[in-house]
């Protein structure tokens, strides 16, 4: 190989940015549960509240998605079965 031909090739070569996992991830912000915020808990009586936590086919998102912290995502889960065994919330579609 040529010198110019060595140049051309170690100049294609483009250092790599080093990156934190924040970077990597983007910048997003912590998502906070909101029954902890509001101090209230799940209630199977409000359908309109438990809707937010289901998918448009009736599944049951996890708490990576909808924020909530273990405690009231159990809560949430619970609630949801309960509405749907009395009609409140349907079944997955």
């Amino acid at each position: 190989m040529s010198e110019e031909n060595a140049k051309i090739e170690e100049g294609s070569r483009a250092p790599r940015e080093r990156r934190n996992n924040s970077q990597r991830r983007g910048n997003f912000r912590k998502k906070v549960c909101r029954f902890c915020a509001s101090k209230t808990t799940p209630d199977y009586k409000n359908p309109e509240q438990l809707k937010r936590y289901t998918t448009e086919k009736g599944k049951i998102l996890p708490a990576r998605i909808t924020g909530n912290c273990a405690k009231h995502q159990r809560a949430v889960s619970a609630e949801i079965k309960k509405a749907r065994v009395l009609g409140y919330l349907p079944f997955e579609k």
